[in-house]
């Protein structure tokens, strides 16, 4: 199982990418999401995506984000110094560094990622699973 997922690299994923941040772009603001995006390039702000959409956020090897991903898939292969909250499914490469809390669906992590936060599933069937994994990662903060 593992092995598998070793050797499928970000780069040949099956997502479609309509929007490419590259490797010399630099955006400072919140990111509001219609489409799946990579981002190669550094963001700092929010990145965000309606409730219903099934878009992906990609953050390639040089990527880097500095604040929250709110989105359906997450995959990432750079830098995140945020939050992260995927209703669906997050992925970690090889070589990642992940600062921040992990909301999930499902999550698939690659030796050599490295993270620092809370990892919560979100809970199947749930109405609102973005406010009841907050509300998790909240309580756990509190009884640290």
């Amino acid at each position: 199982m593992f092995e598998k997922l070793r050797d499928k690299p970000l780069a040949s994923s099956q997502e479609r990418f309509e929007t490419l941040i590259g490797r010399t772009t630099q955006i400072y603001g919140r990111l509001v999401l219609v489409d799946s995006v990579r981002i190669d390039g550094k963001v700092v702000g929010n990145i965000e995506t309606a409730k219903e959409s099934k878009v992906t956020v990609a953050i390639g090897a040089s990527g880097e984000v500095s604040g929250d991903v709110t989105a359906h898939r997450v995959m990432v292969a750079g830098k995140v110094e945020g939050n992260i909250y995927a209703s669906e499914r997050v992925e970690f490469h090889k070589d990642s560094v992940v600062h921040g809390d992990i909301s999930y669906g499902s999550i698939a992590v690659e030796h050599g990622a490295r993270l620092l936060g809370l990892v919560i599933q979100n809970p199947v069937g749930g109405a609102n699973p973005g406010a009841e994994a907050n509300s998790a990662i909240r309580q756990a903060q509190t009884n640290k």
